[in-house]
């Protein structure tokens, strides 16, 4: 199934995709993308009511419509320098363990909106990444062979951070990433069912057109699997939430020029098979009242 999102901030209702193509208003069956609505067997019980009363719900034209997070998290970890490639271009070591970073759930932003740049901050970073989706309790995993029965699904998502808070200011990594609209979701949130492999995937980052990161998730240093084990060995994860994979190398501060996001610039961040999104670049402005 493909789920997701449509309406104005804060008013988003949630959504999904048919076998026929239409998308479909799913509220009477659902208040949100989230939580508990997001488990496993919670979907699994919807996916039988599609086969009987799919076309008895609402069509969406969703081309007249805003899309939002494909949904709501109830915590967003990220992973920093887990590609190989990655590593090497940077001139780091591969780390040994996974290195852990979050991001304020209030940094969550729609594949469409526009990106707003902080105002104290001029390195503005794209960072395509896979988003993985829970669907189960994940506490003290045995083994990474059984992360797969407590993932709902995957998303494509943009990492994006703030290099001069994230670098250059001490402390923790989450003071870069947390800005409104830096952890924009979806379109969709693809179910595990229709992804056969979340280690073959390809991940591409265009601004302005020009291809910037392009590289497939088989580069992983720690694969999916192995990541929901590590984090599940000192955090419960709960359904919706997400892990943000890592980053293939390509961003602006491993290049020379060091092209920062602008006013203006577009972002384009894609997994292939799990959506596109589409972002203008907009300076913070605060309306005078």
């Amino acid at each position: 199934m493909r789920l997701l999102r449509v309406g104005a901030p804060g008013c988003e209702r949630p959504c999904a995709v048919g076998v026929d193509g239409s998308v479909r208003d799913l509220s009477e069956w659902v208040n949100d993308w989230t939580g508990a609505a997001l488990a496993v067997a919670a979907m699994e019980t919807l996916s039988r009511r599609f086969t009987l009363e799919w076309a008895q719900l609402p069509q969406v034209h969703i081309e007249h419509e805003r899309i939002g997070p494909a949904l709501r998290p109830g915590q967003i970890l990220s992973i920093g320098l887990n590609y190989h490639r990655h590593a090497r271009e940077a001139g780091m070591a591969v780390p040994e363990e996974p290195i852990v970073s979050s991001k304020s759930v209030h940094a969550l932003g729609g594949p469409f909106d526009d990106l707003v740049l902080p105002v104290d901050g001029d390195k503005t970073d794209w960072e395509v990444e896979l988003g993985v989706v829970i669907g189960r309790r994940a506490q003290y995993l045995a083994t990474p062979a059984d992360a797969a029965a407590c993932i709902l699904g995957y998303c494509t998502a943009n990492d994006l951070s703030e290099r001069s808070w994230l670098l250059e200011r001490g402390g923790q990594w989450i003071k870069g990433k947390s800005f409104d609209g830096f952890a924009p979701l979806g379109p969709y949130l693809v179910t595990a069912d229709e992804v056969p492999s979340p280690q073959a995937l390809e991940l591409i980052c265009r601004v302005n057109g020009e291809v910037m990161q392009r590289d497939s998730s088989e580069d992983m240093i720690f694969d999916v699997p192995h990541l929901i084990h590590y984090l599940s060995r000192f955090m419960t994860l709960h359904p919706g939430d997400v892990i943000l994979t890592g980053s293939p190398g390509g961003m602006a501060l491993g290049r020379p020029d060091q092209p920062f996001l602008r006013d203006g610039d577009v972002v384009e961040a894609e997994v292939v098979g799990l959506g596109a999104q589409r972002q203008v670049c907009r300076a913070f402005y605060k309306e005078v009242t």
